[in-house]
C-alpha cells in the first residue's frame, strides 16, 4: 500500500463521552457528549470521503465510548454498505450489552476491540477507574465471539501494567482474540500523569513480544512503538524490511468535532472535515507530507539507519519535545557514530 495516497487505518472519534475515568485516557473523557460533535449526516459524508481512499478502507470507530451515540448502529451499517471495513473500540461499560453487541454484528461490524490493562479485576478496574469494568469487558469479549465478530484486545504498557503482560497474554489467548495490540504509553491527556517504562525495559518487552505470537494463536502488533520492527530486524524475528504505520504515515485520526490529526496522540490539526475532504487533508497537507518524509526526522531518529523501517513514535516525540519530527525518547537504540552532543 502506498501510504502517501491511502492510510492503513482511519480512526474516527465519534465522541469523547465515556462513563469511565481511565488513568491513561488521551481524550480526558467526560460523561456528557460535546454539542459540536459531527452529526449523523456529517458522519456519513466523512465515511463517503473515506471510501474514496479505496474499497475496504479500514475505519475504526472510537471514543470516548462510541456507544454513547444512538446512531452508531446506523453509521456501522452505512459504512459496511458502501464497502468500508468498519471496526470499533467500545468501552467496557454497561453500554456494551449482549444485545448491543448483536446489533453491531447485524449492522456489519468487522471487528471489536476491547481493552484489558490488568490480568485481574483488581488491577484492571483500578486502572480503568470503574469497579466491574473487568467483568463487563470479559463478558463483552465472549459476546463478540458468540456473535461471530472477531476480537482484538488492546493493552496499555506503562510502569503500572508491564509486569502483568505475560498473564494478560494468556488471557488474550483464552478469549480467542485474533490480535493483541500492545500500546506503549504516550504522555498526553491523563496519561501525562503515568510513568512510562524505561527505554531499556521497552526494548526487553519488544523482544519478548516477538516470541509471543509463536506461542499463541493470536497475532501481535504494537501501537506507538514502531521500533518493534527494528528489534525484529535486528534479532531476525521480524522478517520484513518494510516500514509500518506511524502518525500521519498510514494513520489518520478524525476528532469528534471533525479536526484531522496525524494521530489522536498528536493533536495538531491539519484541517477539518467540515471544510474539506479527509482524503485531500491526508494526501496534501504540509503536516502529513512532512511526517511521511523519513529524511526530515531530527536527532537520533534522523541519524538512525532504521528510520525507513521504524521512524519512531511521532506522537511521543511531539508530547515530550513539542516537535513531531524529533527523536522518540522511548527508543534505546543508538546509531553507530551518533553523538547527541
Amino acid at each position: 500500500m502506498d501510504t502517501s495516497r491511502r492510510p492503513v487505518v482511519l480512526i474516527w472519534e465519534l465522541t469523547q463521552a465515556c462513563d469511565l475515568t481511565c488513568d491513561h485516557c488521551r481524550a480526558d473523557a467526560q460523561p456528557a457528549r460535546h454539542p459540536d460533535e459531527l452529526t449523523t449526516r456529517e458522519g456519513k459524508r466523512l465515511l463517503d470521503d473515506a471510501r474514496e481512499f479505496g474499497k475496504g478502507q479500514l475505519v475504526v470507530l472510537s471514543g470516548g465510548d462510541p456507544l454513547k451515540r444512538d446512531d452508531v448502529y446506523e453509521l456501522v451499517a452505512y459504512g459496511d454498505e458502501i464497502g468500508l471495513n468498519v471496526t470499533m473500540t467500545p468501552s467496557g461499560t454497561t453500554n456494551l450489552t449482549t444485545e448491543n453487541t448483536e446489533r453491531l454484528a447485524d449492522a456489519g461490524l468487522r471487528r471489536m476491540a476491547v481493552s484489558i490493562d490488568g490480568a485481574s479485576a483488581e488491577s484492571h478496574d483500578d486502572f480503568r477507574g470503574e469497579s466491574g469494568s473487568f467483568t463487563e469487558t470479559l463478558r463483552a469479549a465472549e459476546d463478540a465471539r458468540d456473535a461471530g465478530v472477531p476480537l482484538q484486545v488492546n493493552t496499555t504498557v506503562c510502569e503500572r501494567t508491564v509486569d502483568e503482560l505475560p498473564e494478560i497474554a494468556e488471557l488474550v489467548d483464552e478469549l480467542g482474540a485474533v490480535l493483541w495490540s500492545v500500546f506503549f504509553l504516550v504522555p498526553v491527556g491523563r496519561g501525562a500523569f503515568l510513568d512510562s517504562v524505561t527505554p531499556e525495559r521497552a526494548e526487553r518487552v519488544l523482544e519478548w513480544l516477538h516470541g509471543v505470537s509463536d506461542q499463541h494463536s493470536f497475532a501481535v502488533k504494537t501501537t506507538e512503538a514502531p521500533h518493534y520492527r527494528r528489534v525484529g530486524a535486528q534479532t531476525g524475528a521480524g522478517g520484513s524490511r518494510r516500514g509500518g504505520v506511524t502518525a500521519g504515515d498510514g494513520f489518520v485520526f478524525v476528532s469528534h468535532t471533525g479536526e484531522v490529526y496525524p494521530s489522536g496522540f498528536l493533536p495538531v490539526s491539519a484541517g477539518n472535515v467540515r471544510d474539506e475532504s479527509v482524503v485531500d487533508i491526508y494526501r496534501d497537507s504540509d503536516l502529513f507530507r512532512r511526517l511521511r518524509d523519513k529524511d526530515a526526522l531530527k536527532g537520533k531518529c534522523g541519524a538512525c539507519d532504521y528510520r525507513a523501517l521504524c521512524g519512531g513514535s511521532r506522537s511521543r516525540a511531539y508530547a515530550t519535545t513539542g516537535d513531531p519530527l524529533g527523536s522518540d525518547p522511548l527508543c534505546a537504540y543508538v546509531p553507530d557514530g551518533y553523538d547527541a552532543d
